[in-house]
């Protein structure tokens, strides 16, 4: 396969595969109907290995390189042999993708490029590219295309329309009509960009995109010092640094709910310590998922993966009676490590994980690592199915952080005054993920009701939430965040978020709480945890009238004050009532909930209890999903119900056990977590597993199914019976 800038077969004697046309220093990639300018990075290339020589590459340069399966075996030295040859710096691997970032000095980089190439163990190598006056954005191409046809066509028939390119039909695109995913093929003449664009000028089709990869960036400042308050809960405090009201009473929201364990929240970031004290609780964690590790246990990996663990204490943190609470403390946490790329498929793999598995909110205080970076069709199709058919149809409501570059969402600016010139010039500034419609993009406001110094803005900004105050800034990989001078060489008011931080000495502090934490990225979960508490007292809420109500009871605050960089004030509202600074406004836990509650009647009993049952014996399939179906004739809604199963098996820590009802809707009942146990007799109900709450006021009638998957091969089972007590 050949994908990426000059990859050729190995020995190949063919042309320069996807090098760049006569005359031209870059590429054009196609993404989201916009038109982005590639450059080759000086000193860096990707290296994918045969399949057969896994077994070099594992011991030379880790799992990510050794993980692809193959038939045959070859000298495991041969690709070992290669890498040592190789004047390489630095590695870099890339979780979820067959290659690796390998660094040299730039005038080693075509030598050892065509080294590379000629040698009978990699598969393909490809340049590294950046964005066109984006230097630290990096850009990976991988063996991806997706094509969308203007006209109907089979599998079959869109195959024979571009196989003569070299492409090879892989799959159907989930929701979208006459989309499939194809493959770049080892007689493909060119990369996958320039295939992209040769398809463009086909008349059957609509659209074609390479699937590209992009590191994301988490948006937050971890370089204030501790603050030990959380202020931006509730406080009474008035004066230079908390000025009344600027925080989202919550206190008046948990008069009415501190929050339910049937509503999820799905925090994606780069790791969550499970460990800490403040995400203990019976049902607190819910279908944890590691897309870093490909496993179930999204732990953090390194020493920066703080990340996510601060994020979730913000939203999630329990009430335990020592440490720091969350804004939603009774809601359940759907922890999600994502790969820290953002190619389509791993933005799939997020929001499909979460909207499938349960999850009513779902957090990301992250974006792409790009200035400029439109979403592909498969990213934007990725939040839509989860904001429109997550929640059995009412909809995920997915909350993201605006970012802290003091810049626009959507439009461009005169660029000066960055550090030894990062940015320079009319520089065009695109969040892609921000600008979904379907997302609720959250920016910052400070403890004195004012705009953060960082916060992005535009007019896709949908609501604020308070977080500390700081520089804007950008990061680089090579040095870190950067400060923009000399427009803010002094300190900037405002008091500091105190959450959760990873148990013992790693982390932003040795302590298992920071208040070295903040930016849009600590703002996005404090929205997320006032949705979770929405939805605990009404979890029939739309997405829609989510927002409305978000919208409606949001606090007008404003600021004033001139911007210090572009010397503009968007801090007062329009007659829509929005405001490019803050939104619609300040998030107000105390009036949303009260709103909701005011929308809604009171709980319903049940008139009627009923069973059903089964004691037909049915043997679990090893390594495999096994099914059990119960017919209910009785119409009404759910008002209760009660699942109580007997099974056996060898080893209860492969299964896990769901319930399906007849909408199709699927509960996780039983995660695998019981480890050498070998008989489950257990019932489980409203209060013992609350995600059962999803099924209530559904149709009763119908085809109940228990579904239970074996993820070993190793030790085999039975299920006994099982049986259904509905109260309508």
């Amino acid at each position: 396969m050949n994908s990426a800038s000059d990859p050729l077969p190995a020995n190949s004697q063919a042309p320069p595969f996807g090098g760049v046309p006569s005359g031209r220093e870059g590429l054009i990639l196609q993404r989201g109907g916009e038109e982005l300018v590639l450059r080759k990075s000086g000193d860096r290339f990707t290296l994918s290995p045969k399949p057969s020589a896994q077994s070099a590459p594992a011991a030379a340069l880790g799992a990510p390189l050794g993980a692809m399966a193959g038939s045959s075996r070859q000298t495991p030295s041969d690709l070992d042999q290669l890498l040592r040859r190789l004047p390489i710096l630095d590695r870099f691997p890339i979780p979820g993708q067959d290659f690796q970032d390998l660094q040299v000095n730039p005038e080693a980089l075509e030598a050892a490029m065509a080294e590379a190439r000629n040698s009978p163990s990699t598969r393909y190598v490809s340049h590294v590219y950046e964005l066109h006056n984006d230097p630290k954005a990096r850009v990976y191409l991988t063996d991806q295309i997706t094509v969308q046809f203007a006209t109907v066509l089979t599998a079959a028939l869109a195959q024979a329309t571009i196989a003569p390119l070299g492409l090879i039909y892989d799959s159907p695109v989930a929701g979208l009509s006459n989309t499939y995913v194809f493959r770049v093929s080892k007689t493909a003449q060119e990369n996958p960009i320039k295939l992209a664009n040769r398809l463009m000028t086909f008349p059957e089709v609509l659209l074609a995109e390479p699937n590209v990869v992009v590191p994301s960036q988490s948006s937050y400042r971890p370089k204030d010092s501790l603050y030990a308050q959380q202020w931006y809960l509730q406080h009474s405090g008035s004066g230079a640094e908390l000025v009344s009201g600027s925080h989202i009473g919550a206190e008046g929201a948990w008069e009415i709910t501190r929050g339910d364990r049937s509503i999820v929240i799905a925090v994606a970031d780069d790791a969550i310590d499970l460990s800490h004290p403040d995400f203990q609780g019976i049902g607190k964690i819910v279908a944890p998922r590691d897309l870093f590790d490909k496993d179930f246990s999204p732990l953090p990996g390194s020493d920066s993966d703080n990340h996510g663990t601060a994020v979730a204490g913000v939203a999630l943190a329990e009430e335990t009676g020592t440490g720091i609470v969350g804004v939603a403390p009774g809601c359940a946490l759907m922890p999600i490590r994502t790969t820290g790329f953002l190619d389509d498929t791993s933005v799939e793999a997020v929001f499909d994980w979460a909207s499938q598995k349960g999850a009513a909110v779902i957090c990301c205080s992250w974006g792409a690592g790009a200035v400029r970076f439109p979403l592909s069709l498969r990213q934007r199709a990725a939040l839509t199915r989860a904001a429109t058919q997550g929640r059995n149809g009412k909809g995920c409501l997915i909350t993201f952080a605006a970012g802290n570059f003091n810049r626009p969402l959507n439009s461009t600016v005169e660029e000066q005054g960055w550090p030894k010139g990062v940015l320079q010039g009319v520089t065009t500034w695109l969040n892609g993920f921000a600008v979904h419609p379907d997302v609720i993009t959250v920016g910052a406001c400070t403890s004195q009701s004012k705009k953060a110094a960082y916060s992005n803005w535009g007019n896709e900004l949908f609501i604020s939430a308070p977080s500390n105050n700081a520089p804007p800034a950008i990061w680089l990989e090579e040095t870190g965040y950067i400060e923009v001078p000399p427009k803010y060489n002094y300190r900037l008011p405002g008091a500091r978020i105190l959450t959760t931080d990873r148990v013992g000495p790693q982390g932003y502090s040795t302590d298992s709480f920071t208040d070295a934490f903040g930016g849009t990225s600590s703002a996005c979960p404090v929205v997320a945890g006032v949705i979770g508490l929405m939805l605990s007292a009404n979890p029939n809420l739309s997405a829609a009238e989510v927002k409305r109500i978000l919208q409606l009871t949001a606090d007008k605050i404003i600021d004033r004050d001139i911007d210090p960089q572009f010397k503009v004030n968007f801090g007062t509202y329009e007659a829509n009532g929005h405001s490019q600074w803050f939104g619609y406004g300040k998030v107000n836990a105390a009036k949303a909930v009260q709103q909701v509650q005011q929308s809604i009647a009171g709980p319903i009993k049940p008139q009627q209890e009923f069973k059903v049952a089964t004691s037909q014996p049915v043997a679990i399939q090893d390594g495999a999903s096994t099914t059990s179906a119960l017919r209910v004739q009785q119409g009404g809604l759910v008002k209760n119900l009660a699942i109580a199963i007997n099974l056996e098996h060898g080893y209860l820590g492969d299964l896990e056990v769901y319930l399906v009802a007849p909408n199709q809707d699927k509960i996780l009942l039983q995660n695998r977590s019981l480890g050498r146990r070998t008989q489950l007799q257990s019932t489980y109900d409203l209060d013992n597993t609350p995600l059962l709450k999803r099924i209530m006021q559904r149709p009763a009638e119908g085809l109940w199914q228990l579904e239970i998957k074996d993820y070993a091969t190793t030790h085999s089972g039975q299920l006994k019976g099982w049986q259904l007590t509905l109260g309508i």
